[in-house]
Order: structure tokens, then sequence, then C-alpha cells
């Protein structure tokens, strides 16, 4: 990832960094006594991967959980399966039911079941009355629940819908159907996550690092860390649970008091800075746009074009008190007028409070426009993108979501590098597998599950789409100095893959695999 030395024939490791890399005869001048060689044997090492935005907590409630993803990643093809991969969890884990009192399910998809709907209170009931059930969507943003959950969480028919939110209600009655959207959803999610102890939160942050190593990932992400996962993600670091690097960016609306960057990295565990989430979901369709939605979702009329999270006051003032901080923040912004916002309110607190090597970061930036794009670099906003979303929901995206014609734009990462602007490309685990071959691939080529090219003018080389999983991540998180590449002084992060993905078609980059995982010189992962 060294534009100067893009290659090395030998990498000399010592303590953890890397002393010498580059001609094999050189690298073996510097090398000391008898050092262990490692033939590669034909295979391709590259630095390790670093996370620009995923979740580590909910990786590992991803990986205990009931897995409905659909295909290719899980059996959640229809209603139906749903019901049946519930019944087999709950067969399976009456333990952990047992202490927690709760059965959640992780990933389904609307999209994609045969019905084309999300479960309902019904469907889920016919699985268990006595026991809570939460189904969360594959976005993270919606989810469904059962009748005995909703009592748990005392919702009825009389319960107002919190502000960025929607619970939504049986056709012709104001009882809720099980569905809720956004913090409606979180609000449910939470009084049901109330159950968890230390031992359950220790459980998934394990779970979720070492999930993440097994694809190559060498720094991970909690970047929504919301009241006690903060203090959560400490305790695993004080007991050495996390075999990668954890960057960790409390909510600033949430938890403000735990936001404390640090520069350094304590037994794996660094604050980077604040997140901040002014909308949700396009697959979700509740996403903020300022075109309506091609097809509008269930309830909604031809006008309807998502909604914000958030206040325009609130944005404001938790973008103006980060900069007054000197608090680096990262901005969830999928529909275009959440990006409007995002780019008025650090405008606003750049006037207030001058220029500077922020990094603010847009995470998604979905639906983002051509022109947005300028103001994007003018303000010095590194946009990070979601473009796994082309297989995952191109389809989706094009013939419900937002039409055929701004669906081509979706994740313009092309789009910013004719700009001269650097974008990373990330997994946002567990909305999909931390996949970082799938995320190449998409990177590279963004074919939907169809077969369709989704936006062929915003491909870019494999060189690039690397670049945005490993440098340019690290500059984002200004870690650039010991990440992100294979050079002298810098971190012995590698991953090993099977095959050269700078000679791989890019039809068949998603089937690379990650071999071994390197953390500072020490293997975290091996086939």
């Amino acid at each position: 990832m060294n534009d100067a030395a893009p290659t090395a024939e030998a990498v000399l490791v010592r303590a953890g960094r890397i002393i010498a890399a580059g001609p094999r005869a050189d690298v073996e001048k510097r090398a000391a006594g008898q050092p262990k060689l490692i033939d590669l044997g034909g295979r391709t090492m590259l630095p390790g991967f670093f996370d620009p935005h995923g979740h580590v907590i909910m990786i590992g409630l991803q990986a205990l959980s009931a897995n409905l993803l659909p295909p290719p990643d899980g059996e959640g093809a229809d209603i139906a399966a749903i019901q049946r991969l519930i019944k087999d969890w709950i067969g399976k884990n009456g333990k952990a039911i047992e202490r927690y009192g709760v059965v959640i399910g992780f990933g389904y998809d609307d999209s994609q079941l045969k019905e084309q709907r999300h479960p309902t209170r019904d469907d889920l009931d016919a699985v268990s009355t006595d026991v809570p059930i939460i189904l969360i969507h594959q976005s993270s943003h919606l989810g469904t629940a059962n009748s005995k959950a909703l009592e748990i969480a005392k919702v009825s028919a009389s319960t107002e819908n919190p502000k960025g939110g929607i619970f939504r209600r049986r056709e012709g009655s104001s009882e809720p159907n099980g569905v809720m959207e956004e913090y409606a959803f979180f609000q449910v999610m939470g009084t049901l996550a109330a159950r968890f102890d230390e031992d359950a939160y220790l459980a998934m942050i394990s779970a979720g690092a070492r999930f993440s190593a097994s694809f190559g990932y060498t720094t991970v992400q909690e970047a929504r860390a919301m009241g006690v996962w903060a203090a959560m993600l400490g305790n695993a670091a004080e007991k050495k649970l996390l075999p990668v690097d954890v960057l960790m960016h409390p909510d600033i609306l949430d938890a403000v008091e735990a936001i404390a960057p640090t520069k350094d990295y304590r037994n794996r565990l660094r604050i980077g800075g604040a997140k901040l989430t002014i909308d949700g979901s396009p697959q979700g369709k509740t996403a903020w746009l300022t075109q309506p939605y091609f097809v509008p979702p269930e309830g909604q009329g031809a006008d309807y074009v998502g909604y914000p999270a958030i206040t325009n006051e609130q944005a404001t003032e938790a973008i103006n008190l980060a900069f007054s901080k000197g608090w680096p923040i990262l901005v969830h912004c999928n529909g275009d007028a959440a990006i409007d916002q995002l780019i008025a309110s650090v405008g606003d607190a750049t006037k207030r409070h001058g220029g500077g090597d922020r990094r603010t970061v847009l995470i998604h930036g979905q639906c983002c426009r051509i022109d947005q794009l300028d103001s994007l670099k003018e303000l010095g906003i590194i946009p990070s993108f979601f473009p796994m979303h082309t297989f995952y929901w191109g389809d989706w995206h094009r013939d419900s979501v937002l039409g055929p014609v701004r669906a081509e734009n979706i994740s313009p990462c092309a789009s910013a590098l004719e700009r001269g602007m650097i974008f990373t490309s990330h997994h946002d685990a567990p909305v999909a597998n931390p996949d970082s071959m799938r995320v190449l691939s998409a990177t590279v080529a963004r074919r939907t599950r169809s077969g369709d090219i989704l936006g062929p003018n915003q491909r870019v080389s494999v060189e690039n789409a690397l670049k945005a999983m490993t440098i340019w991540p690290a500059y984002q998180h200004f870690e650039e100095a010991t990440k992100g590449s294979i050079e002298a002084g810098k971190l012995a992060d590698f991953v090993i893959l099977d095959q050269n993905p700078l000679t791989t078609e890019a039809d068949a980059l998603a089937s690379l695999k990650v071999v071994e995982t390197i953390k500072e010189g020490a293997t975290v992962y091996t086939i």
C-alpha cells in the first residue's frame, strides 16, 4: 500500500514491529542470528485490514444469536424458514434462554424474503407466546417482536411513536403489528438487552473480535458505543480478551461522558472519538432523502422521503460540541438530505471553531449526490462508503428504494477519486458479515445478486479498493504512522490470502480466502 514500494520480497519482524521490507537479500542482512523463515508458498500477504466502520459488540451478538440471514450467508429465504431457524435455536440454547429470558434472531431481510414483507408479531407468536422474541433486521435499524416482547417493553395500542421512530400498526387499528423502525426498535431492544450481564457482554465482544479476525481484520471498531457498552469494552480490554485492536466511538447523544479520545491503545482498546447518527437505512427505507422513495414502504404515500433520526438542532449542537472539544467524529448519514444536514453542521462548526486536521467522517453516504462530494472535499470530510450494498441490496435499490437512475451512483467511490479525495470501504457488520473479500469484490465489480452491474462508472481498481481497506482507514483514524502498509517501523499486522487479488478476475475476488491473520507478529487466526 506504499506507492513508493508497492511490493516486497521479504519482511523482517521483531517484537511485533516491521524492521525491514524489500528485496530479500537486503532484508536478510538486517536479520540477526537465525531468524525463523516463513515461506508463503505462493500465497499473498497484505497489511492487516483496518475496519473503517463496524460494530464489534453487535457482531458478537449476531454470532451468538439465531442466524436469519438470507442466502448466501444463511437460510432465511422466507418466513417459514425464519420460524424454523428460531425454533432450532431455541432447541439448542435452553440454558441461555433460562438465564437471560429472551430469544434473539439476527439478520432477516424483508427485501430478500419470498413474501417481500417483515415478519410480524403473529408470525413470531406462532413460535412462542411464552418467551420474548425479538428479530433484528439486517440493517440493524429495524426489527420485529412477538407479543410477549411488546408486553415486557410496555408497547401497546396506546403507545405513541417516539421521536425518530415508528411502531407499525395492524391495518385499520392502532395495535402494534410487531414491526419497529429506528428509535422505536432501539427502545424495545434496549429493554430486552438490559437483561444481559457482564458475562454476556464479554462473550459477545470476544466472539465479535475473533469473527472479524477470521476475515483478516487486525483493527476493528465499535462505532456506536451506547451506555454500558463502553464500560464493557473497557472490562474486556482489562481482562485481555481482545485478539485485535478495537477502536471505540461512543454515541455523542447517549454516552458523551465516555468520549475521552486516546492516542494509544491500552490492552488493544482505544477511544477514537464520537459517533452521531442523523438518519436510518436505505434498504429499510428509513434513510432521509430529498426526493421520494421509488416505491414507498407500507403505510406511506408517494411523497415519502424517510425521516431524520434527530433534529437539525441536535445535529448542529453535537458536531459543534465535537469540534469545540477536538474530538474526531463519525457521522452516520445514508440519505442525501441527511448529508445536506452534515455539510451544513460541519460548515457552521468550522466557522465557529476554525479549520484544522479533524478528519471528520461521513459514514455510509450511500445516497451521496455527486455535487455533495465537492462540499465534502472543501470541508475535509472523509467519506466511508458502503459499496457492499451493491451486492446485497443493489437490485432492491434499483427496483424499489431509489429507482434505476439514483441507484447507479450509490456509494460513488470513483467520483470521489476523480476529485482527488480518498475514501474508505466498510462492511458495517453485523449488517453483513465482516467479509473483507466481499467488500473488495463489491468495491471493484459492483455486481448485484442478480448479476447486474450497478453503476459501472463507480467501479475502482483493485489497488484503490485495497487502499480503502488498509492505508486510507488508518489515515481516517490518525493511525497511518503505525498501520495500513508494510513498511519499516509499522506494526506487524498482516493478512495472508490464498491467491493474489491483483491477478484475480474482478468477479472472482469474493471467492478469495483469508488463510491467516497476524496481529503484531502473532497469529490470531488460521484456517
